[in-house]
């Protein structure tokens, strides 16, 4: 939040009856008096209870708010009432930086042990903790753990440092095992997820986790873990570092204009027209075969208008059921959907205004001298901008990743390993085996086509942010050389600060609340729903929310802004980053060798003579892992710290119940 951010009057709309908002009030007034224990987590249902809300169910405009102000004091808001009502002030973010970070730890540690409370979790990690026989031998998740003590030992003794640690990359699948324990690799890879500080949970889209283990031990004990995963679709200083924003693209190509971009948007167009699916159009007399070379003057409009009407149709009731039924690989069938046959006729719409505007500069032959008519023409330009849009927005989820989850695990995060597995998460192992997981037809391009579209798998760029937006990262100077990784001599890889993020989203809502935002949203009538389908949009979940906040009447955008500012960092893979992430170029010119076979070796040595030697020196250091013991009653930072089933959340000052396991 900024100095000068405001409090957020909360009223109920029109419509609410008056016992609905006395109840509110009621529950504000307590908020607002009430003083809270920053170790406990706020449950909802204690505090219904407080204000005296029933039948909550039966009044989904009092559910919704009711669960959106008690998730944003959880968060730090604050209330006030006064004889105008309700207001809601964010919380300081100008705070100092050892008081923010136990801000956004505690609030961290609260979902998370409310997530490690529950019955299937609780369930799961007693399986995981739980000996049972392989190869003869008794064996739990406590065999992939490495006792610190002997680990402090093994740096002392060996003088090579690759006898007493020996990394290497492990891609998990879900249905990999693991040969020296039996544990699917799936199940080991989420138990050490959930020591993390912040609760599990999956992702939409791409996902691959990933293993960094230790040969050096017996059983090849967890050193720690990460996940590549789908990115977020626009970070504004992530695109501009990588120079494929649109307008700042558009502004470099008009200062220098090429034979190769202007090639491109010819290749851009023709590509953009061809895979789309326009049988149905043809047949239902949309389209005329003759638009797709010369577009008639009310071909685009009609598109447009064929466009909404199948929108509509895909809203009305059923079509979820509809989508989800046809098989994946039935393109054709899935093209003709409401859905898609929407969003077919949309962009085929926007083609061919572009074509009709841009392609008459390019001609047949693509030249700069036609490139930079194009561009002085400010409707030509504009079409341009949005060509370089769409190209960025369709290879955006194939070509960059983010690291979602990068961590190392007790004892060897004493030895500053989590800038191990975010190098190695970026190695030429991962960057293979992602290609080779997702070398396959795109779900909604080929949708869109009708037949079988596989997009490009070959990461240009990695991007992950901190935990924190105050202090030090595990990915401060986190450079390697690049011949670490089979690259050139005298290039460096690493991880580069590129901004920090604006502190947007929905990770401040549970799940419960968005539940009742979105069944207050449908209830309210005349609003798009959202269902979740693949194909639809991006963030389904944000889009919930701004929904079900606009229907209270609150002012979606502050309340949005959860507060939390992140460091934004990016690891360039490729010298080309702008040109081939946008297919200006067809081929990447790596900073490192994809063919390389060492899993991670190269990297491991350069980490052992950088960081770790350096921390195993330090005394404090080798006291710290010391502490990490695998004699019962096991006192290991590597096992899931299972809250005590005596700590009850409600939001009032109580004192944590101590526990133990064996």
């Amino acid at each position: 939040m900024t100095d000068d951010a405001k409090g957020v009057p909360l009223t109920l709309p029109a419509g609410a009856t008056p016992a609905e908002r006395r109840g509110f009030t009621s529950l504000c007034t307590l908020l607002a008096r009430a003083q809270f224990a920053p170790d406990t987590p706020f449950d909802h249902a204690f505090w219904f209870t407080a204000a005296g809300l029933k039948d909550l169910y039966n009044k989904p405009t009092l559910a919704a708010a009711a669960h959106t102000v008690i998730d944003l004091v959880d968060q730090g808001w604050t209330v006030q009432v006064d004889k105008y009502g309700p207001l809601l002030s964010p919380p300081d973010t100008h705070a100092d930086r050892d008081t923010e970070k136990a801000r956004i730890r505690r609030q961290e540690h609260l979902r998370r042990d409310a997530q490690l409370r529950q019955p299937s979790v609780r369930r799961f990690v007693s399986s995981m903790e739980r000996s049972h026989q392989h190869d003869g031998k008794l064996v739990s998740v406590f065999n992939l753990m490495r006792d610190g003590r002997e680990l402090a030992e093994a740096l002392a003794e060996h003088t090579e440092a690759t006898d007493a640690i020996q990394p290497y990359v492990q891609v998990v699948d879900s249905a990999s095992i693991c040969e020296l324990t039996g544990f699917k690799l799936h199940d080991i890879w989420r138990y050490f997820r959930h020591t993390w500080s912040n609760a599990y949970s999956t992702v939409p889209g791409r996902s691959m986790p990933i293993l960094i283990r230790d040969a050096a031990t017996e059983h090849h004990a967890v050193i720690g873990l990460a996940a590549i995963s789908s990115p977020v679709v626009q970070i504004a200083e992530r695109d501009n570092w990588m120079g494929w924003d649109t307008k700042q693209f558009v502004s470099a190509i008009a200062v220098e204009p090429t034979a190769a971009v202007a090639r491109w948007l010819a290749r851009r167009i023709e590509a953009q027209r061809d895979e789309i699916y326009v049988d149905d159009l043809l047949r239902d007399g949309v389209l005329q075969p003759r638009d797709l070379k010369e577009p008639a003057s009310d071909v685009v409009a009609r598109l447009k208008a064929d466009a909404e009407r199948h929108r509509a149709k895909h809203h009305r009731a059923g079509v979820i059921r509809e989508v989800r039924n046809i098989e994946t690989d039935a393109w054709v069938e899935r093209a003709e959907t409401h859905l898609f046959r929407s969003k077919r006729s949309a962009l085929l719409a926007e083609t061919l205004e572009i074509q009709s505007l841009v392609g008459s500069y390019l001609g047949t032959t693509a030249t700069v001298d036609g490139l930079k008519r194009a561009l002085d023409d400010p409707k030509a330009r504009t079409q341009i901008g949005r060509l370089v849009r769409r190209a960025r927005g369709e290879r955006v989820g194939t070509v960059i990743a983010d690291l979602t989850v990068c961590g190392a695990v007790a004892p060897y995060n004493a030895l500053a390993a989590g800038k191990l597995v975010g190098a190695m998460a970026t190695s030429p192992t991962v960057l293979s085996a992602y290609r080779t997981k997702y070398a396959r037809p795109s779900e909604i391009a080929s949708a869109m086509a009708g037949r079988p579209i596989t997009r490009e798998a070959r990461l240009s760029f990695i991007g992950t942010t901190s935990l924190y937006g105050t202090g030090s990262s595990q990915y401060n100077r986190l450079f390697w050389p690049a011949t670490a990784m089979g690259g050139d001599d005298g290039q460096r890889m690493g991880f580069h600060e590129l901004g920090r993020s604006r502190s947007f989203g929905t990770s401040h809502f549970s799940d419960v609340t968005v539940d009742a935002l979105v069944r207050l949203s449908q209830q309210t009538g005349g609003m798009v729903r959202v269902n979740s389908l693949f194909g639809e949009g991006v963030s389904p979940r944000l889009r919930k929310v701004r929904l079900g906040l606009a229907a209270l009447g609150w002012p979606t955008n502050e309340l949005l802004r959860h507060g939390r500012e992140r460091i934004l960092y990016g690891v360039p893979l490729v010298a080309n980053v702008r040109d081939y992430s946008l297919g200006i170029d067809s081929e990447p010119d790596y900073l490192l060798d994809p063919e390389s076979q060492d899993q991670g070796q190269g990297v491991a040595r350069w980490w052992l003579e950088r960081w770790a030697l350096k921390r195993a020196g330090q005394e404090h250091v080798r006291e710290a892992m010391r502490g990490h013991r695998l004699v019962r009653p096991i006192r290991h930072g590597a096992r899931v710290p299972l809250p005590s089933d005596d700590d009850g959340p409600s939001g009032f000052s109580t004192q944590a119940a101590g526990g133990s396991r064996a």
